[in-house]
């Protein structure tokens, strides 16, 4: 299952409203939207994603966050390392064999590492964006 696919899993049960209801609604086979749910299909097209939106009435929070989610949920990714340090190749193919393998507490345990690791890296391109506008 893919990110976006547990939060609209919850969004719909929140609602009370099943798969097959809210697939006859937005045009689509209810194996079309459980495939969505389980990542077992790419993301969703942005226009997609918005009548999905529309569907759950959430509001902006939500929204955004379902944006996000889905940027996040492509459950077949390719990493592309060129250019990059022997390192960042290292980790990625090392991910790619062992993801599988992995139990759920190394998982969100992996995933803190590089949710920190995102955050300061976006933190210093916007102390950069900031320091360039000032000069």
């Amino acid at each position: 299952m893919t990110p976006f696919g547990a939060k609209i899993r919850e969004l719909r049960a929140q609602r009370g409203v099943t798969q097959q209801d809210m697939a006859r609604a937005l045009g689509v086979s209810s194996a079309y939207l459980s495939a969505l749910e389980h990542g077992r299909r790419g993301r969703p097209t942005w226009a997609m994603l918005q009548r999905i939106i529309g569907y759950l009435n959430v509001i902006w929070d939500d929204a955004e966050e379902l944006e996000r989610l889905c940027e996040l949920s492509h459950p077949r990714i390719v990493v592309e390392t060129a250019g990059l340090s022997a390192n960042a190749t290292r980790l990625a193919n090392r991910l790619a064999e062992t993801i599988g393998s992995l139990n759920p507490e190394e998982i969100a345990r992996v995933l803190v590492e590089l949710e920190r690791g995102a955050e300061a890296a976006e933190a210093r391109l916007r102390a950069r964006r900031e320091a360039r506008r000032s000069r």
